[in-house]
């Protein structure tokens, strides 16, 4: 069983930046063994997969929306992945979580495809 642990959540203003944070713990598995998906739900939607990163580094394409200012990173020595958002918008605002999915399945990005799950974390955009 992996956990997976998600922070840097919080409120910010529009155009603003917020790096997130999603830490994994398992006995007898690392973060290695796996791809991680980070995905969004905006209050009253469905939760949208944003992009993945396979266990090597390698990063799948971005959903348009967030192109150009989301950055996905993992450092395995530390069993961490990381989400740098920048540019914020009202829209961003909502539930982060980060997934995991088995390494030799590949990356993806729908919700039934993931093996684990975060808590999630909040983010509001507003001024």
């Amino acid at each position: 069983q992996l956990q997976l642990a998600e922070s840097g959540g919080g409120l910010v203003q529009p155009g603003g930046s917020l790096r997130l944070s999603c830490v994994a713990s398992a006995s007898g598995l690392t973060l290695h063994d796996f791809v991680i998906v980070w995905f969004h739900q905006a209050p009253g939607k469905e939760r949208e997969g944003l992009s993945c990163i396979s266990n090597n580094g390698e990063v799948t394409d971005y959903v348009d929306s967030v192109k150009g200012r989301f950055t996905l990173s993992r450092d395995n020595a530390r069993d961490t992945a990381y989400l740098e958002m920048n540019s914020l918008k009202p829209e961003d605002t909502g539930d982060y979580f980060c997934a995991a999915r088995y390494a030799f399945k590949g990356c993806a990005q729908a919700s039934f495809m993931m093996n684990f799950w975060g808590q999630g974390t909040s983010v509001t955009v507003s001024s």
